[in-house]
């Protein structure tokens, strides 16, 4: 049990991270990422928070992966949610400021990403499951056999596409986003020794089964002899 309250500890972590991460690319006000293009256009579009728009656009995601016959884990359900929710709160506090200009807003775009790697790293360590965006990259290769990065490379143009058309902003920070962010996760993962082909997911259903069986073998060891 210990072990898992530690995993889940990890996995919040790593989402309150990655909200942060997404405000501090959000600020930089220099272009969005491929996601919060769409995330942002669809919140100015129809007057919700950010960070509803993020939730509902991970529930709409992890609904299609359900039906296309995607296992969904702890870490599925608690990204949809807990990443809209931490980005609400954060913004509500307005702490980051925007950027003042390009040079800075590069900096903190940089700042963003790496902060992302990071907090995938934490997240994805936890081994709860993948978010509804990579599963969602995960399925269109299974169903459609074309290379992983492809299929990521057109999700996240969808993604920006329908985000424009919706009034999110494209800029030069789309762009290095788009680019960049693949080295950031790399390099980061390289520094802290982090192979992250070796991580095993768990589905709701090993979850449950496990924590199941954890909780009958300690009521035996605490029954009296």
């Amino acid at each position: 049990m210990k072990q898992y309250v530690i995993r889940v500890a990890s996995m919040i972590f790593g989402l309150m991270l990655f909200a942060l991460a997404v405000i501090i690319t959000l600020q930089a006000h220099i272009g969005y990422a491929p996601w919060e293009v769409l995330h942002v256009g669809l919140s100015g579009t129809t007057g919700m928070s950010i960070g509803t728009a993020t939730i509902l656009v991970g529930l709409l995601l992890l609904v299609i992966v359900t039906i296309s016959g995607e296992k969904l884990g702890l870490g599925s359900i608690a990204n949809m949610l807990l990443v809209g929710i931490f980005m609400d709160i954060i913004l509500r506090i307005d702490f980051i400021p925007i950027a003042p200009n390009m040079p800075v807003g590069i900096a903190m775009l940089f700042l963003g990403m790496f902060t992302l790697s990071f907090a995938s790293f934490f997240y994805i360590k936890a081994a709860f499951g993948a978010g509804p965006r990579d599963n969602l990259m995960v399925v269109l290769a299974r169903k459609t056999r074309m290379p992983v990065g492809i299929c990521r490379g057109i999700t996240e143009l969808l993604a920006t596409v329908i985000g424009w058309l919706l009034g999110g902003m494209i800029g030069v920070g789309t762009i290095i986003t788009i680019i960049g962010i693949g080295f950031c996760i790399q390099f980061t993962f390289w520094v802290l020794k982090f192979d992250v082909t070796a991580v095993k997911h768990e589905s709701l259903k090993d979850t449950f089964t496990a924590l199941t069986v954890k909780k009958q073998n300690a009521q035996k060891n605490d029954a009296p002899a």
